[in-house]
């Protein structure tokens, strides 16, 4: 996956974001490379490399001060009380999304 695509991908400009972006693509190469049980991420499965990377950066929000508060479950107004969502492994959810596509790529692991 290219740094450069990605950025297009997402409207990014500059370099403020690449180690976060580059964390991304790191993130999604292990996690399909892990899945198929494969070295490099295969050739026809690198546009939905690409949407899981999109994905990963925009929902999990990595890179932001805020990051550590999580979703916002619910909001109370009297006294103002706000509860979080427990932060779970979006990476693994995400590839329940796409085992579909990737799936045909997987290899048998004895």
């Amino acid at each position: 996956m290219e740094l450069e695509k990605l950025k297009q991908l997402l409207g990014i400009t500059g370099t403020d974001r690449d180690a976060v972006l580059q964390f991304c693509i790191d993130s999604i190469t292990e996690t399909i490379t892990g899945y198929c049980h494969v070295d490099t991420i295969p050739g026809g499965a690198m546009n939905t490399a690409y949407r899981m990377a999109m994905d990963l950066y925009r929902n999990e929000n990595l890179g932001s001060i805020d990051a550590d508060s999580g979703t916002i479950a619910s909001i109370t107004e009297g006294d103002t009380a706000v509860s979080y969502k427990e932060n779970t492994d979006y990476t693994q959810s995400l590839l329940k999304h796409y085992r579909a596509q990737l799936s045909r790529y997987r290899k048998l692991k004895w």
